[in-house]
C-alpha cells in the first residue's frame, strides 16, 4: 500500500485532514478514510439525503446481507442532518440489539462488540442522528486504539455560507492542514492544483475491501463495520484498514 504523503510545500508539521458526512456503523472504506487522517471532520450541518446511508446499514443475518434502518423524527432533505431528531419509541433500540445478537452470538468477538454497539445505542446523551453517529465513531475510534480528532462541522468553524471546495478549503486552512484526503468519488468535486495553491496536497483514498472469515458461505463485501470488528481482532482489523492507497 502506498500511504505516505509527499512533504508539503511549505515546511511545517504535517496534519492530514478527511471530511465526510455521518454514516451510521459504516462500511470498512469509511475507516479507512478517518484511519489515513488525523484529524476527521463530520460534516453533518448538510441536507439530510433520504434513502442513504446516515441512518441504516447492512449486517449479516443466517449468511444473507440485512438492512437495519435507525427511525428518525421527520427526517426531510430540507433539514440538516444535525437537526434531525431519533425516533421516540425508544422499541427500536432493544430490537436491533436483538438483531445483531441474533445474526452474531456465535461470532468470535461478540461479547466485545456487541457492549460497544450496546453503549452506543443506549447514550441518552445521543438525542439526534448525528450524535448518534459522533457516539459510535468515538467508540470505535477508542476500541481500535486510534489517535484520531474526531470534530463535527455543526459546532465548529462558523462557515456555513461557504459551499463546497470553497468550504472544505477553509476547514482545511482552519485545521493548519497539510494534506487533504477524499475518497474517490471527490475526484469530480475537487481540484487538486486549487488545494496546491494553497499549500494543501490532495490525494484520493482507493480502497480495497479485502475478504476476512464471515463463518459458513461466501463473503459478503461492504457491510458495516459492526461485521468487521465482529470477525476480526484489533490487529487484524488494522490490517484491513491499511488496505487502501493514496493517489
Amino acid at each position: 500500500m502506498t500511504s505516505n504523503f509527499s512533504a508539503p510545500i511549505q515546511a511545517r508539521s504535517s496534519r492530514t485532514v478527511a471530511i465526510m458526512q455521518p454514516y451510521l456503523f459504516p462500511y470498512i472504506g469509511y475507516f479507512q478514510l478517518l484511519a489515513a487522517a488525523d484529524c476527521f471532520v463530520v460534516y453533518d450541518d448538510v441536507q439530510f439525503i433520504k434513502g442513504g446511508w446516515i441512518n441504516r446499514n447492512r449486517i449479516l443475518i443466517n449468511g444473507k446481507p440485512f438492512l437495519f434502518t435507525v427511525p428518525l423524527d421527520s427526517p426531510s432533505p430540507n433539514r440538516n442532518i444535525c437537526d434531525i431528531d431519533l425516533g421516540t419509541n425508544a422499541l427500536w433500540r432493544s430490537k436491533l440489539l436483538q438483531t445483531i445478537a441474533q445474526g452474531y452470538r456465535r461470532a468470535p468477538h461478540f461479547e466485545q462488540v456487541f457492549a460497544l454497539v450496546e453503549r452506543v445505542l443506549n447514550n441518552s446523551n445521543a438525542r439526534t442522528i448525528a450524535d448518534l453517529i459522533r457516539v459510535s465513531l468515538v467508540e470505535i475510534v477508542a476500541y481500535l486504539g486510534l489517535n484520531i480528532e474526531i470534530i463535527p462541522t455543526s459546532t465548529q468553524y462558523g462557515n456555513r455560507h461557504l459551499r463546497n471546495q470553497e468550504r472544505v478549503l477553509d476547514i482545511c486552512r482552519l485545521e493548519q492542514a497539510t494534506n487533504y484526503v477524499n475518497a474517490q468519488g471527490g475526484r469530480v468535486l475537487y481540484d487538486k492544483e486549487i488545494f496546491a495553491i494553497n499549500n494543501i496536497e490532495l490525494n484520493f483514498l482507493v480502497t480495497t475491501m479485502r475478504p476476512y472469515p464471515q463463518g459458513k458461505g461466501e463473503f459478503v463485501p461492504g457491510l458495516s463495520i459492526i461485521d468487521v470488528l465482529m470477525h476480526n481482532t484489533v490487529a487484524e482489523t488494522h490490517q484491513l484498514l491499511s488496505s487502501y492507497e493514496l493517489d
